[in-house]
Formats: C-alpha cells, structure tokens, sequence
C-alpha cells in the first residue's frame, strides 16, 4: 500500500468506527459494479479481515476507503481470473482505480439484506456482516452464536438471494412502507437485544446498541423524510443517554425509579427529544416508534421519579395501543395505568393477558400485589418470573425481591 498511515496504533473502539463506516460502502459499491451480491460480500469481508489483522500493528491508513478498495480489487481480480465466465467483469473491475460514488448503494444493500424472503436470523447477521462490516466471529461473539452456525445463517442467505432472485434495488414507493418496517424490525431487534439481553451469558451489549444506532443513523442520514427512522433513532438515543445509571459497577441491574437521573446525558436526551419535536411537527404522522420515543422522552425529562407525567404516559401508550394492538404494550401501559387510577385497575388489566411465559408478566403482577399488600401472592410471581429469566441481572434483581 502506497497510503500513509498514522502513526500510532489506533485503539479498538476506533478502529471498529472506522470499519463500520467503510465496509458498507464498500459493499454496495462493489455489488453495483460486479453484479454479484454474494462475491462482492466475500471480496469486502476479505478486504475487512486484512484491515483488522495489519491496522493495530501498522494503524489506519488516511484514505481508508481507498485501502481496503485496493484490497478487495486485488483479491476480486484473483478470484475473477480463475472464473472464464466472469471475463466482462474483469475488465470492468481492472480499469476501476478508485471505489465508484453512488449515494444510495448502502440504502440498496440494507434493503437487501432485510428482504422479507429471508428468515429474520438470516436478515440480522447479514445486516451485521454485509452493512456493519463485522465478521463472521464477531457476529458470533455479538449474538452468542456458535461461529459455525453464523456462517451456514449468511453462506444460506447468500444463496437465497442468488436463488430467488432477490433484486439490489431500493423498494418501489408502493412497496417501501412495508419493506421499511421489516428494515427497522431487524434493527429493533438488535438494540433490544443489546440493551437487555434475553440470554444468560450477559446482561447488555454495548455493541450491539452501538451498531442499531449506527445503522439508524444511518438509515436516517438516507432516508431524512421517514418519520419512522426518525422515531427509532430518538427512541435509542433516549435510552442510551440513560446508560451510565442503568447499572451498578458491580453489573447489578438499577430499575429507573432508582436511577441516579445526575448520571443521565442531558445533552443526548435534549438533542434526541429535538429530533422528536421536529419530526412530529414536519410530518404530522405519528407511529410506533415516535410514539415509543415520546414515552422514552417523557421519562427522560422528568426531574425526578416522583414528578413523571403518568397521565401523558398512558395517553401516548392508548395511540400506541391504536396503531400496534400488542399484549407486551399492554402490558407497559399497565405500569403508567397504576399511578394514575391505582393497582387494583392496572393488575385487573394484566391478569386478562395471555403472556404467561413472558418473565416481565409474572414481576408485574408481583409489584401490583405488593403494592396491594398482597405479599404471598407477589412472591409466587416474582418466583414464577424468576423461573422464566435467563438475563443474570434481572435474576439478581429477583432474586433480591425474594430473598426479602
């Protein structure tokens, strides 16, 4: 490489940034020009792996579009060379010096990536791998995924979209609201995950929310006048400013009423309820996420536990309710429903819902009872949501619960 680099190692985090950034570009620009989804994946996952093995000993180059371009045409022109069916595009990939520009190819890619004919495990590894540039281990490590079995979910996906003809194309105006929702579905998924795990191996994942809020970002920064994207990026927003108080050094898990509100980042929460205002005064169209943002926003703001708006908390969670029937938003509204008509009405509410094998249900209904001064029955509960739990910090927390 003629490149010059910096000239100290750079730190991880950094490096991480750097490759999230260009990987996805590179991605898109080289299905674009060679016409193949699942090459152009191999050429960029080759081109990552070199950067991630030479960068922290040589650190990263100025231009690092252009390296790991150069990277990946050498190694296309390797592989294209081998394969006489792939003579047009050889040519065309030799006489390329410089990574084509093309605005929309990461917009095509992610479109790709979460098209409703793959299976939703496939539509997140391959967002992760394809757009984030993580590799095969990392996404493993991310998801808590045998390497083995992330590979055979992307080699899988790839094929699907060989096969199927899956076309590389932003979705048609009649098709893009669906199609958008399934995008921010499988990002949502992924920030869910991250902020609290549904596995036992960990409690959060600070990657993960990291790479949902760079995908929306970015999806925002490509589709500025979708309310919806909007929505989602201020709901993470909100969620992370709150991240310094959600847990305790030791990892122990600090439920909101407790949360030390000092430690919040006002400034992630001013600029992200900015960006909620704006929206819904530009769009006039409220939906799921905006409207779970502007719960978040109401936590957000209030001064203290004590001073929070219940009563516009459940007005925001009956439109949720309108536009998303959904027994899990109930099950939220139920919360916001006992401070403003009381525990009785907010556990006769919940106990009509079918989510017995969902833990948050069970320590609900325990808190409910407790606060009826019904103590027998709110052990059972916190028992029974203990059992469902795998999350080692709201074990902890439940555990605490009954040990009391």
């Amino acid at each position: 490489m003629n490149a010059d680099v910096n000239a100290e190692v750079s730190t991880e985090d950094e490096l991480a940034r750097v490759v999230r950034d260009h990987a996805g570009r590179l991605a898109g620009a080289l299905v674009s020009l060679l016409g193949d989804f699942s090459a152009a994946e191999d050429l960029v996952q080759d081109a990552v792996e070199i950067a991630l093995r030479r960068w922290p000993v040589e650190g990263i180059p100025d231009r690092p579009d252009a390296w790991l371009f150069t990277v990946a045409k050498r190694r296309g022109l390797d592989v294209l060379r081998r394969q006489q069916n792939y003579r047009a595009k050889l040519a065309e990939l030799q006489h390329q010096d410089e990574q084509p520009v093309a605005p929309d190819d990461r917009l095509r890619l992610i479109f790709t990536c979460c098209h409703p004919a793959l299976a939703r495990e496939a539509q997140v590894a391959l967002t992760l791998r394809v757009v984030c540039g993580l590799t095969t281990a990392q996404i493993a490590a991310a998801l808590l995924a045998k390497e083995s079995a992330v590979a055979q979910r992307i080699t899988r996906a790839k094929r699907k979209i060989t096969d199927a003809g899956i076309p590389y194309r932003i979705p048609r105006d009649d098709e893009l609201p669906e199609r958008l929702t399934e995008v921010l579905t499988v990002i949502y998924l992924l920030f869910n995950e991250g902020y609290l795990s549904s596995t036992a191996e960990r409690a959060h994942s600070r990657d993960l929310v990291d790479d949902a809020e760079w995908l929306t970002a970015l999806l925002h920064g490509l589709l500025p006048n979708e309310p919806e994207v909007a929505g989602l990026l201020a709901l993470i927003r909100l969620h992370r400013a709150r991240t310094p108080a959600r847990f305790t050094p030791a990892g122990e898990l600090v439920l909101l009423e407790d949360q030390d509100r000092t430690l919040w980042d006002q400034t992630a929460i001013a600029e992200a309820t900015a960006l909620l205002t704006r929206t819904a005064h530009r769009h006039h169209a409220p939906g799921p996420y905006q409207l779970q943002a502007a719960i978040a926003a109401c936590h957000s703001e209030a001064p203290t536990w004590a001073e929070t708006d219940w009563r516009q908390i459940l007005v925001l969670y009956d439109m949720l309710l309108t536009l998303q029937p959904s027994p899990v938003t109930c099950l939220h509204r139920s919360v916001a429903l006992s401070f403003v008509e009381g525990p009785a009405v907010a556990l006769a509410e919940v106990d009509r819902l079918a989510l017995d094998t969902y833990p948050l249900f069970h320590a609900t209904r325990a808190q409910f009872l407790r606060d009826l001064g019904r103590d027998t029955e709110a052990h059972v509960a916190d028992e029974r949501a203990a059992d469902l739990t795998a999350n080692p910090a709201q074990l902890d927390l439940l555990r605490e619960r009954l040990a009391r």
